[in-house]
């Protein structure tokens, strides 16, 4: 992360420099279309993120300078002031949630850079919030605590960028701790920090850079399955109100109830749901091996049961297993973005290399490899 570049903009823009504040992007682990049927999900805060350099101004102004764009923008803090420009929305969605909830910001000078590789699916945007939640909670002593800083990020999301997000990616940005990972209940929001400590090994994203535009309409479907089947589970258990809540048992017992897609999502739903639970117990033991399985279990799952894979990640998952990768599985809703890999150190150059030629020669394109390590959470610096 370039502080001195950052430097360099602020005091270009504003003069003296002022403090600074990081907030990192996630990966996740295991645990996928499991947030919004009451599940869990297991992200840690990675070494890549977002850095804001930051300055009371003495006015009711916030201006801002996005130093990657190259782009200024100044407005107000009023809920009719909002930017025109979506990245200092980011910034005015947060100044507006600190402000419902009682908080009192001043106007401040700012200028951020990020090192999250944008549409790779590791949240750079909730980096972005929690950077500056988190900064101007600090420097105006607003007493907010980090539960709800999380929700502020994720309240800007939903309030003025218009995204409907889960909380996965400003939790593990404010919460992440090196050297672990973050068991996060989605429905109770209770979590337990897991040791991810793999010695020998490597975490590496390989982004297939394909988006495929039916994501989000593939999604709200994938949604609407899931909810069909509770529905149907319902008549005989009253108390599933989530796939959560539901075993294969009780989805044997409706499977002539449900079209064969609906039961399908949540096979894979209700499987992932253990897989995740597994791997957690693994995971305590140092058992990167069974980790690894499943891993591939749940890219096995999104690509047959789920159907949110495409040929280009199973294309790098199936590359993934002939190198000698323990785990490897698509990360994210699906339908384009990285597969999310744990290598060997000693296989991890001869599989970068493989993979990036064989996805060349087929593809036509080349795929971009980002390494990871699992860091800390929201800091001053």
């Amino acid at each position: 992360m370039n502080k001195d570049l950052v430097t360099d903009k602020f005091v270009e823009h504003f003069g003296e420099a002022g403090d600074f504040y990081f907030s990192p992007g996630r990966v996740n682990l295991i645990g996928e279309h499991t947030d919004y049927n009451g599940g869990f999900v297991l992200p840690g805060a990675i070494d890549k993120g977002m850095l804001a350099c930051i300055k009371v101004n003495g006015t009711d102004k916030i201006r801002a300078y996005s130093v990657d764009l190259n782009e200024y923008a100044e407005f107000g803090m009023k809920e009719e002031e909002a930017p025109a420009q979506s990245w200092a929305r980011y910034i005015f969605g947060v100044v507006r949630e600190i402000a419902k909830r009682g908080g009192v910001v001043k106007g401040f000078d700012t200028a951020f850079s990020g090192d999250v590789p944008l549409g790779a699916g590791l949240s750079s945007s909730a980096a972005l919030e929690s950077t500056y939640a988190f900064a101007l909670n600090d420097m105006f002593s607003l007493g907010i605590d980090k539960f709800e800083l999380a929700k502020i990020g994720q309240a800007t999301e939903h309030n003025y960028i218009g995204v409907k997000c889960g909380i996965m990616d400003q939790f593990a940005s404010v919460f992440g701790k090196t050297g672990h990972l973050i068991r996060l209940d989605c429905r109770s929001l209770e979590y337990e920090y897991v040791p991810f400590n793999p010695v020998g090994y490597k975490v590496v994203l390989i982004d297939s850079v394909v988006k495929h535009e039916l994501a989000s309409s593939a999604y709200n479907k994938r949604r609407e399955s899931c909810e069909a089947v509770v529905k149907a589970m319902q008549k005989r258990h009253p108390e599933v109100e989530l796939l959560r809540d539901a075993d294969m048992t009780m989805l044997a017992e409706v499977k002539d109830e449900v079209s064969a897609e609906d039961y399908m999502r949540a096979e894979y739903v209700i499987e992932e749901i253990q897989r995740l639970l597994d791997a957690c117990e693994a995971l305590k033991k140092g058992d990167y091996k069974t980790v690894g399985e499943k891993m591939y279990g749940t890219h096995e799952g999104m690509s047959k049961l789920y159907e949110v894979s495409c040929e280009e990640l199973d294309f790098l998952n199936d590359v993934a297993k002939k190198c000698g990768v323990i785990g490897s599985r698509v990360m994210g809703g699906g339908f384009g973005g990285c597969t999310i890999n744990l290598v060997p150190e000693e296989k991890y150059d001869a599989f970068i290399e493989t993979a990036v030629k064989e996805f060349t020669a087929k593809f036509g394109k080349e795929p971009k490899v980002y390494p990871v390590k699992i860091g800390d959470g929201s800091r001053k610096l």
